[in-house]
């Protein structure tokens, strides 16, 4: 079972700015990359690092 990873309210503002259409598909690779660290609360640092890693 995949832990829930929180999200900080400006963290879930940043993902707003994605198109709707993707933006499941971008939390999902967020929340993953964040699980993969070994982040438990997605913050708009973590939104970053994982926006750069996949290059968006």
């Amino acid at each position: 079972m995949s832990e829930a990873v929180r999200w900080t309210p400006e963290a879930e503002a940043r993902l707003k700015e994605i198109p709707f259409f993707v933006r499941p598909a971008a939390r999902k690779k967020i929340e993953n990359f964040a699980r993969e660290a070994g982040i438990q609360e997605i913050t708009p640092e973590v939104y970053e690092q994982a926006k750069q890693k996949f290059g968006s």
